[in-house]
């Protein structure tokens, strides 16, 4: 039986693991953090569950799709797993108005030509280009590289139907497609959720999850989730070290022999796979010249690819004051929060899930404010020189949201307050995310966002798994990029992968 190190134990790690877990190999992660699960976690502070991770989840509905099968195989999603519907992408206040993301995109369609009908052309596009996208799937059998005749057959509706979304909004940001349009509120709505600079295509496949009805939400968030897949992994044989970091690769020639341990310990192999952080990876784990050269062309083109990451602070309110639930945004003359002056405010309401609650008579909400890379650096440099001016930085951000969210919502005052705040930093600190970022690369309108191969040719037995291998990342490309790795240890032991 080969041997198999897995270095991060997050969604990829767990996924390569009960890969090859079930194909017959022995594995073995090891993880720098007391539980594993990367940045699919959440904690509880006063009691109360703070969720990080989940807003929607991809191929969540029960269907034929190797994404859905891959949710089931590693326990993310079946049986006595119960799902909540997401009836609302989110919606946008301003002006008096508000327009909705609705699950049922007729609905949509319908208020947003009742808003601004001289826009009806740019919602009829939209629309269709929604209605398009809903063939959306992420394919999860093999590495996307190793596509033959069969597997181009199979997913040709998908890549018929994503190649004409894309080729509808080509050369558009989401700021371009919001410029688009002469409702300033229909517009200003597609920049809420993610950065301007973000291709508009994108916005358009994530929200046509939801209206395909296959974005729902895991009860019990993703703490939850975490753990299903870690009693998963362990139900079939394998080994999880926890707070278990590890120094580097231990390379031997062409090939590692295994892995140092920052303890001092040094654990042979088989096989390696690096699931953390590419960053990481290739700073910390193996030289840097080992990065492969896609991979390095992205890291290196700062004009066209960015990272952005998220300040988050969590309240309680006593009581119901209106709040609708899942994430609502509305125009303020809000304050300032790192380098930039909020001109909206987004609110998450976790009414949805009475699973977060410590008592039914309470309201949870959950603000989120992009932040771009200078604000990311500033927190993350803030958080290892000064911890007090961190803490106290994080408390003023909060302070200054407690007031917008009373502004709103005025029933509030005197019953809201702070549970938790978390930072760029969290994600930097721990899960040594580059710059803080909770996901890959922002590729500019101008770029192609890149999916590179989990190989490092200098090493036969080194495999790369992780969200910067593909895409923007997310929870789907860091599970599937996970099989993906077990998937080519398989095909060079020429065992079936299951």
């Amino acid at each position: 039986m080969k041997k198999v190190i897995i270095i991060g134990g997050g969604i990829s790690g767990l996924t390569a693991g009960i890969v090859l877990q079930k194909s017959g190999f022995e594995t073995h992660i090891y993880e720098k953090n007391p539980i594993a699960g990367g940045e699919l976690t959440g904690w509880k502070r006063e009691g109360i569950y703070i969720d990080n991770c989940i807003d929607w989840l991809t191929n969540s509905k029960a269907d034929d799709s190797e994404m859905y099968a891959l949710w089931k195989d590693i326990g993310m999603l079946g049986d006595g797993v119960k799902l909540l519907p997401k009836n609302r992408f989110f919606s946008y206040t301003a002006d008096g108005k508000t327009v909705s993301f609705w699950r049922d995109l007729e609905k949509t369609r319908s208020e947003m030509l009742a808003i601004s009908p001289e826009d009806k052309e740019n919602i009829e596009k939209f629309y269709n280009a929604v209605k398009a996208a809903e063939v959306f799937t992420v394919p999860a059998n093999k590495p996307m590289d190793k596509f033959g005749l069969k597997e181009l057959i199979k997913f040709w509706p998908f890549l018929k139907g994503m190649g004409a979304v894309q080729k509808a909004y080509k050369g558009m940001s989401l700021k371009d497609l919001a410029d688009s349009f002469k409702s300033p509120v229909l517009g200003k709505a597609f920049t809420m959720l993610h950065p301007e600079n973000t291709q508009a295509f994108s916005f358009i496949v994530s929200y046509a999850t939801i209206t395909s009805g296959s974005g729902d939400i895991p009860e019990g968030g993703s703490l939850a989730a975490a753990m299903r897949i870690c009693d998963r992994y362990k139900e079939l044989g394998g080994t999880l070290h926890t707070n278990s970091p590890v120094k580097k690769i231990v390379i031997a020639g062409s090939r590692a022999s295994g892995i140092l341990l920052e303890d001092g310990n040094e654990i042979n192999a088989d096989y390696v796979i690096t699931a953390t952080d590419a960053n990481h990876c290739f700073t910390k784990l193996l030289p840097a010249e080992y990065m492969p050269e896609k991979m390095r062309a992205v890291f290196d083109d700062k004009e066209h690819y960015t990272t952005f990451s998220k300040y988050h602070a969590l309240f309680i309110i006593d009581g119901k004051v209106g709040i609708p639930a899942d994430t609502n945004y509305w125009k303020c003359d809000g304050p300032l929060i790192g380098h930039n002056k909020l001109d909206s405010i987004g609110l998450l309401c976790y009414d949805y899930d009475p699973s977060t609650y410590p008592a039914e008579d309470k309201t949870l909400v959950q603000v989120k404010v992009i932040q771009y890379l200078e604000d990311c650096l500033d927190w993350i440099e803030l958080a290892k020189k000064d911890k007090a001016a961190y803490d106290a930085r994080r408390k003023d951000y909060a302070d200054k949201l407690m007031a917008e969210i009373v502004k709103r919502y005025p029933e509030a005052e005197g019953k809201i307050r702070l549970i938790d705040t978390w930072t760029p930093a969290t994600y930097a600190l721990h899960c040594n995310s580059f710059n803080g970022s909770y996901m890959s690369f922002v590729a500019d309108k101008n770029s192609k966002t890149v999916t590179t191969p989990g190989v490092i040719k200098q090493l036969k037995n080194v495999f790369i798994a992780g969200q910067w291998n593909m895409g923007s990342g997310g929870l789907p490309p860091a599970a599937v990029q996970g099989k993906f790795a077990a998937w080519r240890i398989c095909k060079a032991e020429g065992v079936t992968c299951k």
